[in-house]
């Protein structure tokens, strides 16, 4: 139902992860049974969870583990590790520097060009050591680096931006990137994003994408909704773009993933946004804080080192523990950050869910207090949900 805001302007409500619950229906399963497997670009994987595309989140080794743990980790091609041969030392930068330093460093830093012997490298080094290699590019950088990428052999093709459309104005000086023609050229799948409305999915979809990310501002370290006044909450976006997916599929035959991107910290936030409708998820902070993460407990937005409009900020995250403890567990945390693969099986199981299918049909309600209700002790606490 639409809401007058003044006269001549009405707005739709719309929803956040928070504000909404998932019901129990008339049968559980133990945990076990929960089939979470999933398709992107015809590679099957175990786990619906895909690291972010961030330097702070995904360098080679980190792409490697995800790999053999089942899910799924993307690197950024237009970041710190194609811009320098070591990258080591200027992640240490980053690390060090202080908050009123820091945004005039990675102006500096993400300056320095783009080597690309070093994407070839990368994608190398990841295939190399029995990873899947997934990269990520602007259309822009898509449009510069598509054929590297795959003379290279890399799997998976991310092309990504604050938002992306397939009616795209330039000035005659820019060519811009046809999306449709490029994910017909394109000898692997490409997944566009981001978006957040269904006529954007729908059109993105008929463009050829192999999966659709949606999202636009709600991650831990983005500041787009702040600077820019864009976006939709993360549980009525994915909603209507699953919807964009269902009708694609009744038309065409071809069922095409939506992946939730960004806004996503704790298990439970992965739960809710599978029954909004999405396959599977994108996150950045929570892997950030993994041990063998490449931001030393720091983790920053993708257009944060942005020479004109910054849309990002570095949040410090810490180090809570091995990348396995926060994937698979065992979770040695009680805030719902660690085991997030155990946390969706409990889920599915108290749901009756046996797979993803069923779980993108539970019953879902408005609960805005939902995180708060009976919680006094644990937030005076700082506990559990409180912190």
């Amino acid at each position: 139902m639409d809401i007058q805001i003044g006269r001549g302007k009405t707005a739709r409500r719309a929803y956040g992860i928070d504000e909404i619950a998932l019901v129990p229906g008339q049968c559980t399963l133990d945990p076990s049974l929960a089939d979470t497997r999933w398709q992107l670009g015809g590679i099957e994987r175990e786990i619906p969870i895909i690291a972010s595309a961030m330097d702070s989140v995904v360098d080679v080794n980190m792409a490697v583990l995800l790999s053999k743990m089942g899910a799924l980790g993307v690197l950024n091609l237009e970041g710190i590790q194609t811009r320098y041969r070591d990258p080591k030392p200027i992640l240490e930068r980053i690390a060090s520097v202080g908050k009123s330093e820091f945004v005039s460093l990675m102006q500096e830093l993400y300056s320095a060009p783009i080597e690309l012997e070093l994407i070839s490298e990368r994608i190398q080094q990841i295939k190399n050591q029995g990873g899947i290699a997934a990269v990520s590019a602007t259309p822009v950088g898509a449009l510069k680096y598509g054929s590297i990428v795959a003379q290279a052999g890399a799997d998976l093709f991310f092309v990504q931006a604050t938002v992306v459309s397939t009616t795209h104005l330039s000035p005659e000086s820019l060519l811009p990137l046809n999306l449709a023609q490029f994910c017909q050229e394109m000898p692997i799948p490409v997944i566009l994003g981001n978006c957040v409305t269904y006529e954007v999915a729908f059109n993105l979809l008929k463009a050829g994408a192999a999966g659709v990310l949606v999202g636009i501002g709600p991650g831990a370290a983005c500041t787009s909704r702040g600077v820019l006044g864009v976006g939709v909450p993360q549980a009525t976006a994915v909603a209507d773009c699953a919807a964009a997916r269902d009708d694609y599929y009744r038309e065409t035959g071809n069922y095409v993933p939506v992946i939730a991107d960004g806004g996503l910290i704790t298990g439970g936030d992965i739960c809710k946004c599978i029954a909004c409708g999405a396959d599977a998820v994108m996150i950045g902070s929570p892997f950030a804080r993994a041990q063998e993460a490449p931001g030393r407990g720091f983790h920053w937005g993708m257009a944060t080192p942005s020479p004109l409009l910054p849309r990002g900020t570095r949040i410090k995250v810490g180090s809570t523990g091995k990348l396995k403890q926060i994937l698979t567990g065992p979770a040695q945390l009680d805030d719902g950050t660690h085991n997030l693969l155990g946390a969706l099986t409990t889920s599915m199981g108290t749901l009756g869910a046996k797979n993803l299918k069923e779980m993108q049909q539970v019953e879902v309600v408005i609960a805005p207090s939902l995180l708060t209700e009976g919680k006094v002790y644990q937030k005076a606490q700082q506990l559990g949900m409180g912190k």
